[in-house]
């Protein structure tokens, strides 16, 4: 399969996303919105990934390329491609398909229990994400569910932590990719989001348990493989 990515700043890249498709043998392509934001044409590709990044998705006059980017993003939903966003991503695809994105009521920023929902059993997902599951957030936004979509997951922070709909357009609100490489770039270039926030961990914990990121890599690379059909 063809698969396409979006990244909104340097730090903020696949992780583990890429080997685990690489590794399957899938063609990976990528545009860098931060350097040369040129959207490459619909039918170059079968499956799009929309990456995280610390921008709010209405920070169009900072960043000019969102308007782009979601004209994009919707010609792939109409183009029945598979898509998956991640963070930011997830609410750009939100955005796109008519949900209302706004302010989460807290910063969740580390690691912090999912609960998948009864009705994730109902779609492709069904057993392919564990629940409870520890996973790695970092945002401070959050959407309400497109019309037609299913609340897949929550937390204690956020109600909404991902939604899929026709079974391959799939938003995340947290990180499944991360691994502790790309935490630590998360971190150094995000640290003044650090404070006392209730949902906020120190960075020497988000640092302190390596297998930690190799669980939810695993998991990760078991949603990828449900979306590109591989599993």
């Amino acid at each position: 399969m063809r698969v396409h990515y979006l990244q909104h700043v340097p730090f903020e890249g696949p992780g583990s996303i890429e080997p685990s498709l690489t590794g399957e043998g899938h063609l990976l392509s990528s545009t860098h919105l931060y350097k040369d934001p040129v959207f490459p044409e619909i039918d170059a590709f079968d499956f799009l990934i929309v990456m995280g990044g610390p921008m709010g998705i209405f920070e169009v006059k900072n960043y000019p390329w969102l308007t782009g980017e979601k004209s994009f993003i919707g010609e792939a939903i109409e183009s029945g491609k598979t898509v998956l966003g991640i963070c930011l991503g997830a609410q750009l695809i939100a955005d796109v398909l008519g949900a209302k994105v706004y302010k989460n009521s807290y910063k969740e920023i580390g690691w912090f229990d999912i609960k998948v929902t009864p009705e994730t059993d109902a779609t492709v997902l069904a057993g392919t994400i564990p629940s409870p599951l520890k996973v790695f957030h970092w945002h401070g936004d959050t959407f309400d569910l497109p019309e037609g979509a299913v609340n897949i997951a929550s937390s204690e922070a956020c109600p909404n932590q991902g939604f899929i709909l026709e079974n391959r357009i799939l938003a995340l609100q947290f990180h499944l990719e991360t691994t502790r490489e790309s935490a630590s770039a998360l971190i150094e270039n995000s640290r003044h989001e650090l404070n006392n926030g209730k949902f906020i961990q120190p960075e020497e914990e988000m640092l302190a348990e390596p297998a930690r990121f190799d669980r939810i890599n695993q998991v990760m690379k078991n949603v990828l493989q449900t979306l590109t059909g591989t599993s």
